[in-house]
């Protein structure tokens, strides 16, 4: 999540948060903040909590920072030893699945934008269990 989502985020301008491929359609700021939402969410519930709320999107920037601050806190947790009160698999069904769709999302309007980021194999990726911030590593192998 912090590597696909961090590449789909990285080097988008402000401007880029709040552009709309039509009326009808969310604005990247508004499903960045939705993904932190959800982050949140998968860290209530497996604390035992069921916890929603709906956010109002903060600016492109402050949002970026959010969604990394929720990835770090539900690694956190899950790395601890405090016992998971939902098991890891629906909390990969439930709000991780939905998140790494909505970072689908902002990559495709990112190319109706006119800043694509390139296509990458992922499985080449350098993706490491616990790096969880904005600070990930480089693409190994992109794709024009």
């Amino acid at each position: 999540m912090a590597y696909r989502g961090g590449k789909a985020v990285r080097g988008a301008p402000d401007s880029f948060g709040q552009y709309r491929a039509s009326e009808q359609t969310r604005s990247p700021s508004e499903i960045l903040a939705h993904i932190g939402d959800l982050m949140e969410w998968a860290l209530a519930i497996a604390q035992g909590q069921q916890q929603w709320r709906d956010s109002n999107p903060l600016p492109w920037d402050a949002e970026v920072r959010r969604f990394f601050k929720a990835l770090e806190a539900f690694e956190a947790y899950l790395a601890s030893d405090q016992p998971l009160h939902e098991s890891a698999e629906k909390l990969f069904q439930g709000p991780v699945a939905d998140a790494l769709t909505h970072v689908g999302q902002i990559a495709m309007l990112r190319r109706l934008a006119g800043m694509p980021v390139r296509g990458e194999n992922y499985h080449k990726a350098h993706i490491v269990a616990g790096r969880v911030g904005a600070d990930q590593a480089a693409p190994v192998h992109e794709f024009d």
